[in-house]
């Protein structure tokens, strides 16, 4: 017998700064304190909200990128048995620079109907147009309720409401203002899950909140079943047959999806902690390190010899090692941190990184690989401000934006060390 379908819902918003992930959230909380399998999902490459999804559900938070991945791939990695509640990024129609990839994108391929949440704190009448344009700007995309967010009293959610009316939309639910739900961020996004000491906390407010003031019986009675899933190719062939992984705070952007997938082929997966100095795995025959924050724990990262010693001795043993963002950072010569201190690093690449003087790099890229280990080639993110002040050696990548503009080589390789700033998400399958 196949297993049961489950059923799936987009929360999407009309703009990035809405409430969406602290509302997604509250939700999540909400339905796993009722007991009900539920399990969320990210539209995007974000490496930092699907650890607060997976801290309030108790499962991994796949990612799933309508432009780095086929329609195929998002049916695989959104299939199962239980209720998914799907995260949207930026606005609904947002998307990549060529104009594919929005979270509409993502509802059209798997079906997935859209709960719209909207900020309402300086609006009232206006509301209904919004929602009205967002509600039938495409005739694919379906709106099936909307949450308003950040209502500032009784009074005001009944005049929203009044407004909404007319429009046959269902109103599932009026979140007040709290200050005590915002959560805090940095240069990459939300401060991380495992740095929060007051997670559990957090969620439980947000859970009986949202468990307050949205109906989540309507909510949940708006999924839709989710389409069967077919047997896709991994993100990344494994590495290797035992992989080290950095896990801490230092290298926390690892995609789930491509940790599974290499488990799911067999492969062996060692988690271990750099800020903690632990070693790599002498019995790993690959070393994976995530990207993360490590221009935060430099000195940390400086100090840990015996990490920093491992790295050497599976470099001198030919192990292959593969460093993205941070983690190509840290195989680097040197790391400078935002007050200009310059902290000495693996040494395996020619590489001096800094963050004395920021500059945002962000898009989507493609990358065929020019040397190294890969075969390619794929489509990734990258999504950093660290300055290049060096790089000298053979580049991993030949790298385009979304769009196709060519942006040059990037990454370095030698012998089987290599890395590149930019995160792998995908198979490239363009023609």
């Amino acid at each position: 017998m196949s297993a049961p379908r489950g059923r799936g819902l987009l929360l999407a918003a009309p703009a990035s700064g809405a409430g969406k992930t602290t509302v997604t959230l509250g939700i999540l909380a909400a339905l796993s304190a009722r007991g009900l399998a539920v399990r969320g999902a990210k539209s995007g490459p974000d490496y930092i909200d699907p650890q607060f999804h997976a801290a309030a559900t108790g499962q991994d938070c796949l990612n799933l990128d309508p432009w780095a991945m086929t329609p195929d791939m998002l049916r695989h990695l959104a299939s199962g048995p239980d209720l998914l509640i799907v995260e949207g990024a930026m606005g609904l129609f947002d998307g990549a620079a060529d104009g594919s990839g929005a979270s509409a994108d993502l509802a059209r391929h798997l079906g997935l109907p859209v709960v719209l949440i909207v900020d309402a704190a300086r609006m009232a009448q206006s509301i209904a147009p919004l929602v009205a344009g967002f509600a039938h700007h495409d005739p694919d995309v379906t709106v099936a309720g909307v949450i308003l967010n950040r209502v500032g009293s009784p009074r005001h959610t009944d005049m929203l409401r009044t407004a909404l009316a007319p429009l046959g939309i269902p109103v599932l639910g009026a979140v007040p203002r709290r200050a005590d739900l915002a959560t805090p961020s940095r240069h990459l996004g939300l401060v991380q899950a495992t740095e929060r000491a007051d997670l559990d906390a957090f969620l439980a407010r947000a859970g009986a909140q949202i468990g307050a003031t949205v109906d989540l019986d309507a909510l949940t009675a708006c999924a839709r079943p989710l389409p069967d899933g077919p047997t896709v190719p991994t993100a990344l062939p494994p590495p290797g047959q035992r992989i080290a992984v950095a896990r801490d705070a230092a290298f926390g952007f690892a995609y789930p999806h491509m940790l599974q997938a290499w488990r799911a082929a067999g492969a062996e997966v060692l988690p271990f902690s750099p800020l903690a100095d632990d070693p790599a795995p002498e019995d790993a025959d690959a070393i994976f390190l995530p990207g993360g924050y490590p221009e935060l724990h430099a000195g940390k990262l400086a100090a840990a010899t015996i990490f920093l010693d491992s790295l050497r001795r599976a470099a001198g043993r030919d192990t292959l090692i593969y460093g993205e963002c941070g983690g190509y950072m840290v195989l680097g010569d040197g790391l400078v941190d935002a007050d200009g201190i310059r902290h000495r690093m693996a040494g395996l690449l020619t590489l001096e990184t800094s963050f004395a003087h920021r500059k945002l790099h962000l898009g989507y890229r493609t990358l065929r690989p020019l040397g190294g280990p890969f075969s390619g080639p794929f489509r990734g993110h990258e999504f950093h401000y660290a300055a290049t002040l060096r790089a000298e050696g053979p580049p991993l990548f030949a790298a385009a934006d979304a769009t196709g503009v060519p942006l040059g080589e990037t990454g370095l390789w030698r012998g089987s060390v290599c890395g590149s700033f930019a995160h792998i998400v995908a198979p490239d399958s363009a023609p």
